[in-house]
């Protein structure tokens, strides 16, 4: 009988499909809605699921309790006018030291002779040229670290901190290594050395 009916068929036509024009009697009907036609198919493959969108960025913020505050706007570059004044006449007051102090230790003989004579010790290098280049290289460590501080200073002063100590302390290392470098020629010459030492011991 099939084969009857497909040959009473116009030619050129298709046997029905099963659900092209809806479901499919044959089949079982679903437990949740029916069977989605190829056309519905395809219409639902168009349209983008509603899950898709995108939720908005969080915005960061500063955490709640974190206990440091901001520093308020100025605070570091706050001018201090008395830290300046006392800074400025420090400076001064150690280039006034410098400027006096090179010109004593060029002469070294001369600057030995005087030295001896405020410790009361009595006597005289026994090559007091010997001891001119140690007089040139205090006088040289003076101006640099009088350089140096002066920089150091400023530097300080442009961001608002606290500067009056930098030229005191450096005004107190410099002045030691420079005093160190003029006695050691007084240190090495035997004459002299013998002669503190009695003068320590009375």
């Amino acid at each position: 009988m099939t084969d009857a009916s497909a040959g009473s068929r116009p030619p050129g036509q298709e046997p029905p499909q099963p659900g092209a024009h809806g479901p499919d009697p044959s089949r079982p009907r679903p437990q949740y809605g029916e069977y989605a036609t190829p056309e519905e198919q395809r219409a639902r493959i168009q349209e983008p699921p509603p899950s898709r969108t995108q939720p908005p960025a969080p915005v960061m913020t500063d955490a709640p309790g974190s206990g440091i505050p901001s520093p308020p706007p100025g605070a570091a570059g706050k001018p201090r006018p008395v830290d300046r004044i006392v800074t400025f006449a420090l400076l001064a007051y150690g280039l006034v030291n410098v400027i006096s102090s090179v010109t004593a230790m060029a002469d070294y003989g001369s600057y030995a002779e005087t030295m001896l004579t405020m410790l009361g010790v009595d006597a005289q290098l026994s090559d007091p040229a010997a001891g001119r280049p140690w007089g040139i290289a205090a006088a040289v460590v003076l101006a640099i670290g009088w350089c140096a501080t002066a920089a150091v200073s400023l530097w300080s002063m442009r961001r608002g901190r606290l500067t009056w100590w930098i030229p005191l302390a450096a005004g107190i290392v410099f002045t030691f290594v420079a005093g160190t470098l003029m006695l050691i020629p007084l240190v090495n010459d035997p004459v002299v050395w013998n002669a503190i030492v009695s003068s320590v011991n009375g």
